[in-house]
Parts: C-alpha cells; structure tokens; sequence
C-alpha cells in the first residue's frame, strides 16, 4: 500500500499518494511545451488569480488532463479516499481547476486555502539540492525546511500537532480538504526549477457536507 496512505498529523485526513511515472512525463513533456509558446502561456496565466509569489503558475488545460491521465488518476485517488475512510462512494467528482507552479529559489507561497471541496499538491520536478540553515546546523529537531509544503490545522496543544511539513519528492501527491491552510516556504543557493501541481474539485454534496441528513 505505498501507492497510497492516510495520514493524520491533526484533525482533517490527508491522503499521500504516488502519482505514476507515465502521467509524471505526460504532465513535464506537456508543460515544457507549453513555455516555448508565449502565447499559449500567457493565455494559460493563472498568476493573477493565485497567492504565490512565484515565476509562474498556469492552468492545465481539460484535454491534456484527460490525455495523459491526470484527470482518471485524481478521481480514482479521492474516490479509494473517500471509500476507505468514509465507507461512502464517491458518485460525483468534478475538477473546478489544476495548475503548475514554477518556483524558484528565494520564491515562496503565503499562507493560503483552495475553493472545491477536496484540493491537494504534489510534485513534478525538485532542485537536488534545496539550500541549508543560514547558520549551520541547528539542534534538536530543527530541520531546513527550504522548498517544503507544509499544511497547518489548529493550535499546537499537548498531544496535538498543527503542521505538517513535507520535503518535496518527485511523485509524491497529497490530497486534503479545500479549507486546509498550506504554505510553501523558499529554497536557496540553487538556479532549478521546483515544479509543483495543484487541483480543486467538487464531490458529491451530501458526502462533503457533514451536517447532511444522509448517514
């Protein structure tokens, strides 16, 4: 069960899933296209309407969703999700929107939430190297967490955390609720791209709504 595992660092699930090498390639071949059309790029601009304070960020189109496998891959992941925890099938799943994120050193992306219902993050490509502590190495658990998506919930108490912070891997996806807070912090000391990728999507009303007079 690699492929796929619930995790629960606080309240809200999250799901980490592989996303196949086949979509991976797909997905890369596809966008590098893409930025040798000025054009195109600037017709897929989705900067304006996100927080990052990033190179770029641009929308997926619907056929390539559909062509290299994402859009099959998404539905399976949340529908297996929402099966295994909930015991519910999942009937309806629309995607509202998916996008890639290029991101570069000293670059980084606030605090924010996504729309939809179910929302996550994942990655296509990570610099080899991500930078260090400015100040060498710091004591106890303190790791350097330049490049890391890290997901916030609540306030840390005793026996409850409130982040997650993950180190970015190629293939590595998360699913979580649309309202949970996330953050992705700079990296330094490295010219390569940090290529992430992002949905929002739509389930079925009375599955995401918990106070639904469905049981």
């Amino acid at each position: 069960m690699n492929d796929f595992k619930i995790v629960k660092p606080f309240g809200p699930s999250v799901v980490k899933v592989k996303i196949p090498n086949e979509i991976i390639n797909k997905l890369n071949i596809y966008i590098d296209e893409i930025l040798k059309n000025e054009q195109k790029t600037s017709e897929l601009d989705h900067g304006k309407n996100l927080v990052g304070d990033v190179t770029q960020e641009f929308k997926l189109e619907r056929k390539i969703m559909e062509e290299s496998g994402w859009g099959n891959f998404l539905a399976s992941s949340c529908g297996k999700w929402i099966e295994f925890e909930f015991k519910k099938k999942l009937t309806k799943f629309v995607i509202k929107d998916s996008w890639v994120v290029r991101q570069f050193q000293n670059e980084y992306n606030p605090t924010h939430w996504h729309d939809g219902h179910i929302s996550g993050a994942g990655f296509l490509k990570v610099p080899k190297n991500l930078g260090k502590h400015t100040q060498g190495e710091k004591k106890g658990n303190r790791k350097y967490k330049g490049g890391n998506l890290q997901l916030i919930h609540g306030n840390k108490l005793f026996s409850c955390d409130s982040t997650l912070s993950i180190e970015p891997q190629v293939g590595d996806f998360y699913l979580f609720p649309h309202y949970l807070m996330h953050t992705v912090f700079p990296f330094k000391n490295n010219d390569e791209e940090r290529r992430s990728i992002s949905f929002n999507a739509f389930i079925n009303e009375e599955i995401y709504n918990v106070y639904s007079s469905s049981t």
